[in-house]
């Protein structure tokens, strides 16, 4: 795919951009901050934000502020998630609370959260109006309320005895698929883009982000760790309710119910334990849902992002295949 090259590209002028703007004492304090940035990652959210821009006809070098203050908002939200799974590994390293403890990863990922508004604000550096930057402002704070939301209700999920999917979907747009959709709205906006364009662009990666949620909850059954840089089964251990334990439970009977509701969130459980789980889920059919769910969002987003009309053809046909990498990863 070509946007791979690409997005080496952007990855590498975002992640300059960024260690530009983070820097300070104390020491640990920072170094915390920025563990999971130099980890590498996939770095879709910033990828989006440029090629937003360019589909809207920007530059790509007026989107990096607004695609450095997505990954860090991002990454803000992983250092917490991080400390609320109780996770070990991220991105291959250990994780941030694992490193530094509990209390300085808590005080990092607010320093994130500040910066991400900075990386923002050096839009002015690129000649971008302040009327622009403004709007962007409030597309990102609107994304960061919204994953907020979103976490709390996938935490709330498990508490609950049956679990509809419709649930799970409103808990994946906010937790997962807004700040997709914020990435694209933001490019496109720093870009002057008409509000035509912007609402495809969202519409798009709403779609484009809960097929990646979805990719990632069957990432996490069958996954090869070393690919995916974090535990296979930590979906299983934590309790999570992903797509395809929601659809187990509807699905087999009362004994295997109850078999998979015993490990779910057993943080004591051991592998045995966790792989017999994991096999109830796969023979309900689960896998093939999950997959066949996910590729109906794909095809939606593949389906607005058609209706985009740009000048700039290399970056809408680079969008399209953002969107198939989304939802066909391995990682």
């Amino acid at each position: 795919m070509k946007f791979l090259a690409y997005a080496n590209k952007i990855s590498k002028k975002v992640e300059d951009f960024i260690y530009e703007v983070i820097k300070g004492e104390p020491k640990p304090l920072y170094d915390s901050a920025l563990h999971y940035i130099k980890a590498g990652g996939k770095r879709v959210r910033p990828m989006i934000t440029v090629l937003s821009a360019r589909i809207s006809g920007g530059s790509e070098e007026i989107a990096i502020p607004g695609a450095a203050a997505v990954e860090v908002l991002h990454t803000f939200t992983l250092v917490h998630d991080d400390i609320i799974d109780r996770d070990e590994f991220r991105r291959g390293v250990p994780t941030v609370h694992k490193v530094w403890g509990t209390e300085m990863a808590i005080v990092s990922g607010d320093l994130l959260f500040a910066y991400a508004y900075r990386c923002l604000v050096k839009s002015l550096d690129y000649g971008v109006t302040v009327d622009r930057i403004v709007k962007a402002i409030d597309m990102l704070t609107d994304a960061a309320i919204t994953v907020a939301e979103g976490q709390a209700l996938d935490m709330l999920l498990p508490v609950v005895d049956k679990v509809d999917v419709n649930k799970y979907i409103e808990m994946v747009e906010k937790k997962t698929a807004a700040l997709f959709a914020s990435s694209a709205s933001i490019g496109a906006v720093l870009a002057g883009g008409n509000e035509d364009v912007i609402r495809r662009l969202r519409e798009s990666m709403i779609n484009a982000g809960i097929a990646f949620q979805i990719r990632d909850d069957i990432l996490g059954l069958l996954g090869d760790e070393k690919i995916l840089g974090k535990p296979v089964f930590s979906d299983i251990r934590e309790g999570k309710m992903t797509i395809l334990v929601i659809y187990a439970l509807n699905q087999v009977d009362e004994k295997k119910s109850k078999r998979l509701r015993d490990v779910l969130g057993n943080r004591n459980a051991d592998l045995s334990e966790l792989r017999e789980a994991a096999e109830i889920i796969k023979l309900s059919g689960a896998i093939e849902y999950a997959e066949n769910l996910a590729e109906e969002y794909a095809k939606k987003a593949i389906e607005i992002s058609k209706t985009l009309e740009s000048e700039d053809v290399e970056a809408l046909e680079m969008f399209k295949e953002v969107v198939e990498f989304m939802v066909k990863r391995n990682y």
